[in-house]
């Protein structure tokens, strides 16, 4: 979410002065209104590994995204593209159907997918969906190591103690509100185009989002965020369980 230009505390995004000390990459690439995905960001991504190693310099994969981590080192493999109906007709089921329909259906078809996606994460279930009836094959199985990965590199992985994990997660979204979330989430959705579908689904956002449309007190967005943050990071260590060779650092 920090390629959004923009959306700045919700993101943690580094702050100016850190940024002029350590050069970082791929933030503010794009306007918030705009769809953003795993393909275009390894694009960018291997263009800016490219441009760092050419300059001698070493580079840190900073970040709580494995599938944008592991899609650097192992490639994708070639999905299918977006079917339009099926994705209209998917969409539709799954604002009519049963709470959890969809998500049940992705377990009999791709458990490995199903345990990784949160069943309330609509877009992402649809997504899984499509790539299995359209390709007749699971979108667990997409990704390949590649001859040559991006980024070949050792993985370290920050194992904080789980109460003192969520302890900080609630703080955080705490200091996020604090800061101005809800202001900084109105100047985005009032600039042309607004916050998009991808954007506008994010943690803190989509529940700031909920404060401006008058469905949500600030108090329940604040617990509602810390709740789906909680859940992120657990999924988080889900998938960096799933790489090899990775060294866990009890923090």
């Amino acid at each position: 979410m920090a390629v959004y230009r923009g959306l700045d505390i919700g993101t943690a995004k580094p702050s100016p002065p850190e940024q002029q000390r350590v050069p970082h990459h791929l933030l503010d690439i794009v306007a918030p209104a705009e769809p953003f995905n795993v393909v275009r960001w390894l694009a960018a991504a291997a263009v800016a590994v490219h441009a760092i190693r050419s300059r001698g310099r070493s580079i840190l994969f900073v970040g709580g995204t494995p599938l944008y981590l592991r899609a650097l080192r192992d490639g994708l493999a070639d999905l299918p593209a977006a079917d339009p109906d099926l994705r209209r007709d998917l969409r539709l089921q799954a604002a009519t159907a049963a709470p959890g329909e969809l998500h049940r259906r992705l377990l009999q078809i791709d458990p490995a997918a199903a345990n990784r996606i949160h069943p309330n994460d609509t877009r992402r279930i649809v997504r899984a969906l499509e790539v299995a009836e359209c390709s007749g094959r699971p979108l667990s199985a997409a990704f390949a190591p590649a001859p040559h990965p991006v980024f070949a590199e050792q993985l370290m992985v920050i194992d904080l103690p789980r109460h003192l994990l969520r302890d900080r997660i609630d703080r955080r979204v705490e200091q996020m509100f604090a800061a101005g979330l809800i202001e900084e989430t109105r100047r985005a959705a009032a600039a042309p185009g607004g916050i998009g579908p991808t954007a506008g689904q994010a943690a803190g956002y989509a529940e700031a989002l909920g404060v401006l449309a008058g469905t949500l007190s600030v108090a329940e967005a604040i617990g509602l965020t810390q709740q789906r943050t909680r859940q992120l990071a657990k999924r988080q260590l889900t998938w960096l369980r799933s790489f090899p060779g990775a060294v866990w650092i009890t923090a």
